[in-house]
């Protein structure tokens, strides 16, 4: 086999279904082996690397499985590094597969095509792991060892290279196989039992969850209803509970139960909400304040020095629950049912001066089925969504985290909606977000994505425009925009599109797009300067 031959072999042992990606000279050899698999790998491409980056994060998000790109070296892949550095925000399993200059070349500085200093150097500043492939021949084994690592432990993104002579090249290949994971740690039964007693001696339990628990929803439900606890999360842990549902909160109703909250127990997250967001984000946090106790549950055993627990389980998020539980049988939680939805009522109503967002989020909710799928952006609508939009299932809200990836909503949710063809999937964005990757219109139309985006113009980058208003003495640089007209813009694409000022109006667009299920763009016009700002439900104490 060729070097590209071999590492295609091992994607399908590997399982892989999709690639994104972009090719070029050094990666010839890959994407013609791509070419004649194409019964079994379906190729993606895109109008700029970064987008092949970003709907390989989106794939991975949203399934949970490896989501894999291949684009030439240097300057190609350094245009993905957004992407990599939100899949390691975001704790996002994905494989990046790019070529090298020649061999013989690697490390001597002459100049050669797409080269760059120290290639593997600056992949692995950015992500899990990533290796040189030196022949053919190791390609199987650093196949299934990137995907072991991508999966393992902490998920994260992980990148390979290999030497363009090298891909070329062929020699006796041995049988690809699937990566096997590394067995998480079983929960030490001393952890679990100094938790179930902090948890028996809590009156106002609150349970966090982060990226790290979206496969134990039924198990963290079972335990919020045992000790009478409400679930929240800020971003990465949403639908992890239904947000609707008896124990489900959203992140600005868990801080108005905050201040009588005596125990917090954090599941597969950094508890970015107490420490930064509910505190001062200029100050370094080791421990949680206010006397309230802390248990964490987290596969990654640096997280227990990273934040202070009063009991830390390094597990597994299901398995160490499931021993939580069976810790915990006979135990009657104090009941919060009433001071649960008198917070969930109260945040309902205060958040509702958040306008125009709030109004037409609610709008997109109630389009959207329960297993729908929303991709936010980096704009006022996005921001609004982490407190005003309720979700419903795991993996059905995807997010930057705290990379803050402005750009990365649309051609994310070009991959997720390669993931799901068969379910909804509406992307968010303003148009400064918009114009990064405004050319994926076309890949959108190529591949037939269905894809619904949703672009809330108001001529500015907002978030930005506001804070010079505010806190700069309105002095205003950089920060409004001069925009195409963008129905016309779409349908210069081919793209479905249409244009509505009003929440009552996206209603029926929406729908008909979403039932339609072909690229469509949706513009909603919002007068610059006119939005409530979200901020004081993000950050409702701001010390800095």
């Amino acid at each position: 086999m060729t070097g590209g031959e071999a590492i295609v072999a091992a994607l399908i042992a590997n399982g892989v279904d999709t690639v994104f990606g972009l090719p070029g000279a050094q990666m010839y050899p890959l994407f013609d082996a791509l070419a004649r698999n194409t019964d079994r790998i379906r190729t993606v491409g895109a109008r700029h690397e970064q987008a092949c980056g970003y709907m390989a994060f989106g794939y991975g998000r949203s399934t949970g499985r490896p989501g894999v790109y291949s684009v030439v070296p240097g300057p190609g892949v350094l245009n993905t590094t957004a992407a990599l550095a939100t899949g390691w925000g975001c704790n996002t399993p994905m494989v990046c597969l790019t070529g090298q200059i020649p061999s013989g070349f690697i490390g001597r500085r002459r100049g050669h095509l797409h080269e760059i200093a120290d290639q593997l150097g600056t992949l692995t500043s950015l992500v899990k792991w990533a290796a040189r492939i030196e022949r053919p021949a190791d390609a199987p084994a650093l196949v299934a060892e990137a995907f072991r690592q991508a999966q393992s432990g902490r998920p994260g993104p992980v990148a390979l290279e290999m030497a363009w002579d090298v891909m070329a090249g062929a020699e006796d290949v041995p049988q690809a196989a699937a990566a096997v994971r590394d067995t998480p740690p079983k929960p030490d039964p001393l952890a679990v039992s100094h938790a179930a007693n902090l948890i028996r001696a809590a009156r106002c339990p609150i349970i966090m969850t982060g990226s790290g628990a979206q496969d134990a929803g039924p198990a963290i439900a079972r335990l919020a209803e045992r000790i009478g606890a409400p679930v929240a999360a800020f971003r990465g842990g949403r639908g992890v509970v239904d947000e609707a549902g008896p124990w489900g909160l959203s992140s600005y109703a868990a801080f108005r139960l905050y201040g009588d909250c005596d125990l917090v127990i954090g599941i597969g997250t950094r508890l970015e909400m107490p420490t930064m967001r509910w505190a001062n984000m200029m100050q370094v946090t080791t421990h949680l304040d206010g006397g309230r106790s802390l248990i964490r549950i987290d596969i990654d055993p640096a997280e227990m020095g990273r934040l202070e627990a009063d009991a830390g389980i390094v597990a597994d998020s299901g398995e160490a629950v499931m021993a939580l539980l069976a810790a915990l049988d006979g135990h009657r939680a104090v009941d919060n049912r009433a001071a649960i939805e008198d917070a969930r009522a109260a945040a309902a109503e205060a958040i509702r001066i958040v306008q125009p967002e709030i109004d037409y989020l609610d709008v997109i909710r109630d389009v959207l089925p329960a297993d729908g799928l929303l991709v936010e952006e980096l704009c006022q609508a996005g921001f609004a969504s982490y407190f005003g939009y309720p979700v419903h299932q795991p993996r059905t809200y995807v997010s930057t985290g705290f990379q803050g990836t402005l750009g990365y909503g649309f051609p994310t949710a070009l991959g997720v909606k390669v993931a799901h063809p068969d379910r909804p999937v509406v992307a968010i964005t303003g148009d400064g977000g918009f114009m990064f990757g405004v050319q994926e219109l076309a890949t959108a139309v190529q591949y037939g994505i269905g894809l619904v985006t949703v672009l809330f113009n108001n001529e500015a980058y907002g978030n930005v425009r506001r804070d010079q208003e505010t806190r700069y003495g309105n002095r205003l640089i950089g920060a409004d925009l001069v925009n195409p007209d963008f129905p016309a813009l779409a349908r210069a694409f081919g793209i479905d599109t249409a244009s509505v000022a009003s929440p009552a109006a996206l209603r029926p667009v929406l729908a008909a797009a979403l039932a339609k299920g072909a690229p469509a763009l949706i513009e909603v016009k919002v007068a610059r300067g006119s939005e409530a700002s979200p901020w004081p439900f993000i950050h409702p104490v701001r010390a800095y």
